[in-house]
């Protein structure tokens, strides 16, 4: 199993591209399933989640090709509406077919998801939100089943704004008989991504980037082309590294309005960002000034950033404190940094940060996808050799992370491990 090997202490410098949001190419994906014909998906990245999606659509009948970035989705021969345990247990976003599915055969077969690294995410919100607009939820044997003679629509208010029940409301209501609301909506750049690809599938949607969603139902979508939007996380990501670097970085291919709290934050710290259309310029300052960060839906401080937050915090000029209000124990994290050298207090959902000059290569392990870059970004500061281990947890959010960081100067690279 392949790991990441960094030999750290390299200033970042020169240009990196952002890849598409994985976050918005999965439930666009699954989108596709709303209609019969061809769609043509460009600036998708090559992940081993969009890899898992695309096959969990052929398993549903579907017709995929990706080359180069683009996805050629054929939704003509669909017949069978399950999504398997053995896919929903690798990749959460496969929740994202029950809505299509149900919506375009009125019947469908999901996995429950069950937990993960973040802890317990129940879909209480995606069948609540279901069962108001129609459809009849038995949960049986580990798997949701979903069927409706016809979905019309509905009030919703969820208790919590939610990424993932927002999208698959949204899904099954552009195709309800009527009208929909949805109240406290999540409006991250990903679900607003989601609505404007359906309405160019033909849906009506209104209030679009907002907390309160209008859907009225339409008879009938047709297949499109569209190009997925910039992957905010990477472009924090890579600002961040090369902020920990000490680096001078150029992000293109990206939009710095989707990256406003992180952009902000790092001004706090007094790193140099530089914003153009479609381009972000970075200038890491001689020294890190500590800023603490609480994470909170968009447009707060993304949870997803939180971890390589409190990388750039270890080698910050003092101490900050970081709190998850998302998910409160996301922080499985900490023992790896420290294993580096870092100087971290947990307490509850919140840890204290101290900042040292004293980050030193070790082997460490991989736990999840953010804590993985988390990382490697503490890698490319620490002296010495690092081992990150389970990259596959990387792989699942990361395009090609050793190449771009190397095109930048890192010294890193990849070989097999032994987990």
């Amino acid at each position: 199993m392949d790991k990441i090997v960094i030999n750290g202490g390299t200033r970042l410098k020169g240009q990196v591209k952002i890849s598409g949001a994985k976050n918005a190419a999965l439930p666009i994906m699954a989108a596709t399933l709303l209609a019969s014909g061809n769609f043509e998906i460009h600036n998708v990245p090559d992940l081993r989640d969009v890899k898992t999606m695309a096959h969990l659509l052929r398993i549903i009948g579907a017709q995929v090709d990706f080359a180069n970035n683009s996805l050629r989705i054929d939704t003509c021969k669909c017949n069978f509406y399950e999504a398997p345990y053995e896919l929903v247990k690798t990749m959460r976003a496969s929740i994202y077919v029950l809505a299509p599915l149900l919506a375009r055969f009125l019947e469908a077969k999901v996995s429950l998801p069950g937990g993960c690294a973040l802890g317990s995410r129940p879909v209480d919100l995606h069948l609540k939100g279901l069962e108001k607009l129609g459809a009849k939820i038995h949960l049986k044997k580990g798997y949701i089943f979903a069927s409706a003679k016809r979905l019309t629509g509905a009030s919703i208010s969820f208790a919590i704004s939610s990424v993932g029940a927002t999208g698959n409301i949204l899904m099954a209501a552009v195709l309800a008989q009527g009208r929909t609301v949805i109240e406290n909506a999540s409006y991250e750049p990903e679900i607003t991504a989601l609505a404007e690809f359906l309405v160019k599938m033909g849906a009506n949607i209104e209030g679009i980037g907002t907390g309160r969603l209008t859907i009225r139902g339409v008879d009938h979508l047709n297949p499109v082309e569209y190009t997925v939007i910039p992957d905010r996380i990477e472009t924090g990501t890579y600002l961040m590294a090369a902020a920990i670097t000490g680096g001078e970085v150029e992000l293109t291919d990206t939009d710095p309005k989707i990256v406003t709290s992180l952009v902000s934050k790092l001004r706090d710290c007094d790193v140099l960002i530089e914003e153009a259309d479609s381009k972000i310029y970075c200038k890491a300052p001689n020294q890190i000034k500590p800023v603490g960060i609480t994470t909170a839906p968009y447009p707060g401080f993304p949870t997803d950033l939180q971890a390589q937050w409190m990388t750039l915090m270890c080698v910050a000029n003092g101490s900050s404190i970081i709190t998850d209000t998302i998910f409160v124990d996301r922080f499985t994290h900490v023992a790896e940094l420290r294993r580096l050298g870092a100087e971290i207090k947990r307490d509850k959902s919140s840890a204290v940060v101290a900042g040292t000059d004293n980050l030193n290569g070790a082997p460490v392990m991989s736990t999840d996808l953010r804590a993985g870059a988390s990382l490697v970004l503490a890698g490319l500061k620490a002296q010495g050799r690092t081992d990150v281990l389970r990259v596959y947890h990387i792989d699942r959010g990361y395009e090609k992370i050793e190449e771009k960081l190397k095109l930048l100067g890192a010294d890193i690279w990849r070989e097999e491990g032994e987990l």
